[in-house]
């Protein structure tokens, strides 16, 4: 795989199906592998962001969540191929886990959202063998404890389900030590999962405007981060530009 760098952060040129057999593989090879998906607002973050900088280069696989953080790499003149959602990932590998009979855990979202997408993901693969699961909010002093069953679950894939930047500081932490070969995060992808949040229409994810569908169902909760950090990408995306004309 070849990577480019977008704003100064390296994300790998694939392509779905591309993504998917690179993790699977990573799970038959054992050792640790770790997926992260980089979106517009992450990509803004990272700009100032030393540790979670560090944390995103060292992942195996760094892949364009968002379509504007592909239609960027293709203004800079360094093209991603195409964007792989976190989200169809996360449920590509789910399907993936139960016709192998790899071992899954989730680790994220509140406790009755969980046990929600839980159920529906039992219903909906039957043969998933889900070896365990923690929501999402515990504090400092809960993590070894929550490290050490996962450790005991013995997962073959670990999908994180917190905010950005918690999953990827404690995969950073701790992921290398939870002996299971695959790690990914996967945002707010158990909320879609348990029906509290909805997906935008095909047609306006190929349009970049995921955002603006997700925007209107939690309006007090993403406007700022929304507005704010769209416009400080399109500036960062037009000073580049600027910079490589000189």
């Amino acid at each position: 795989m070849s990577r480019v760098e977008v704003l100064g952060v390296a994300l790998d040129a694939v392509r779905f199906d591309d993504a998917v057999a690179r993790c699977e593989q990573a799970i038959e090879d054992g050792g640790y592998f770790q997926h992260m998906s980089v979106n517009v607002a992450k990509l803004v973050t990272l700009q100032g962001d030393a540790r979670l900088r560090d944390a995103v280069s060292a992942c195996g696989l760094v892949t364009a969540d968002g379509q504007g953080v592909v239609w960027a790499s293709r203004l800079l003149g360094r093209p991603l191929p195409e964007r792989v959602a976190g989200i169809d990932l996360f449920i590509r590998l789910l399907e993936r886990a139960e016709e192998r009979g790899h071992r899954v855990y989730i680790l994220g979202a509140r406790e009755s959202v969980l046990e929600e997408a839980l159920a529906r993901l039992r219903r909906r693969h039957p043969r998933l063998t889900i070896a365990g699961s923690h929501h999402g909010y515990f504090g400092a002093d809960e993590a070894a404890g929550i490290v050490d069953e996962i450790r005991a679950a013995r997962p073959d894939m670990l999908f994180v389900a917190m905010t950005s930047p918690l999953k990827e500081l404690f995969l950073d932490d701790y992921g290398p030590s939870l002996g299971t070969p695959f790690a990914m995060g996967v945002g707010g992808s158990v909320d879609v999962i348990a029906g509290v949040t909805r997906r935008a229409p095909r047609p306006l994810q190929r349009l970049g405007l995921e955002w603006l569908y997700r925007l209107l169902q939690e309006p007090r909760r993403l406007a700022r981060r929304y507005l704010v950090t769209n416009v400080q990408f399109a500036g960062l995306v037009a000073r580049e530009r600027l910079r490589m004309r000189r």
